[in-house]
């Protein structure tokens, strides 16, 4: 398995492919009583099943936790069409992958499908925040010191991931992945922060003034320079707190960061915003990516600079943002269309 997996360059796509085998195992193993050699199109059918309502639910779903908790569990809740769909395109190619190394003789996943998905990637555009409760939130993070008892350094560094992380729309890897020296500016003056994404595609993002102001107040917190001149090009864009440590943080400790504060914001909010309390207690890193997009395209954006900021391969994918605020296009259908009134 972990030769598979290391075929896979990016963390992000072994991280993903890694946790739908090791479903795949879990499953197998506890529910079937047998290795995977042994499944078959029966297995392969069941398993699809599995994935929509998984039972018993206290033994496969739970509340998104460390994987080191004794509350983790393979699940937070069944999955989507979408979601069962590519659960078993993965496990497909797994197997085939197995069958070339003549572990199998046949892949029992095979010909299984998923009825109700569309076979199109559509992004889940209710993984994100209104732009009120992207204000509350921020406001909360203003205060983490004082009122939540976070150290300062942390504090600082968790604001800036809010407010950099929201303001380019970067995925976490990338956030992670990044340093000083790629950030770039051109014969316009125009702020970029030039990367490898997904898929390992070059490509660059705009920095707006939301993200500049936030860099160099992070830098200051740190004890570094703002001036890109004196910038070492290889400090990490995000910074350790380890004493005197030059070294960034994983991605995996990203994700940690950012859930301590979403749920600890969702605690002080239940019980006057228990709609958002629900949401945060959801939420993680791509959050922010969601929310940018959303929230560009409300307040004027092209579609097609959202989309090459966000390094969409089709507009299509991007335009999907473009439906997330129903309140406002109900409201302006409803002004064409108003009821008739009585004679």
């Amino acid at each position: 398995m972990q030769a598979w997996l290391a075929l896979h360059e990016t963390p992000a796509t072994q991280r993903a492919y890694r946790k739908e085998a090791e479903r795949l195992i879990l499953w197998a193993i506890v529910e079937r009583n047998r290795a995977l050699s042994s499944l078959t199109t029966d297995d392969a059918i069941a398993y699809r099943n599995f994935l929509r309502r998984p039972t018993p639910r206290d033994k496969w779903i739970g509340p998104l936790r460390a994987r080191d908790s004794a509350e983790w569990r393979p699940f937070v809740g069944g999955l989507s069409a979408r979601s069962s769909a590519y659960a078993l395109s993965v496990l497909g190619a797994l197997f085939r992958w197995l069958i070339e190394q003549r572990y199998m003789l046949a892949n029992p996943f095979a010909g299984v499908k998923v009825r109700g998905n569309s076979g199109v990637a559509m992004l889940d555009t209710s993984r994100g925040f209104t732009e009120g409760e992207w204000l509350l939130i921020r406001a909360l993070a203003d205060g983490l010191e004082w009122s939540y008892g976070w150290a300062a350094p942390a504090a600082q560094r968790l604001r800036f991931l809010l407010d950099f992380g929201y303001a380019t729309g970067l995925r976490a890897s990338e956030l992670v992945g990044a340093t000083l020296g790629n950030i770039k500016t051109d014969e316009h003056d125009d702020h970029w922060l030039h990367l490898v994404g997904k898929g390992t595609k070059a490509g660059k993002v705009a920095l707006p003034p939301l993200a500049r102001t936030a860099l160099d107040q992070y830098l200051l917190g740190r004890g570094l320079s703002v001036t890109p001149a004196r910038w070492n090009p290889k400090t990490p864009l995000i910074g350790s707190l380890e004493q005197d440590s030059t070294d960034g943080i994983t991605g995996a400790r990203l994700w940690h960061v950012m859930r301590r504060f979403f749920l600890q914001a969702a605690d002080v909010i239940q019980a006057e915003q228990p709609v958002t309390a629900e949401k945060l207690r959801r939420a993680s890193p791509h959050w922010m990516r969601h929310s940018h997009a959303t929230h560009a395209l409300a307040r004027g954006a092209d579609l097609t600079s959202v989309r090459d900021n966000l390094r969409h391969a089709s507009i299509a994918t991007t335009s999907v943002y473009l439906h997330s605020d129903e309140i406002k296009r109900a409201r302006q259908i409803g002004a064409a269309f108003a009821a008739r009134t009585s004679p």
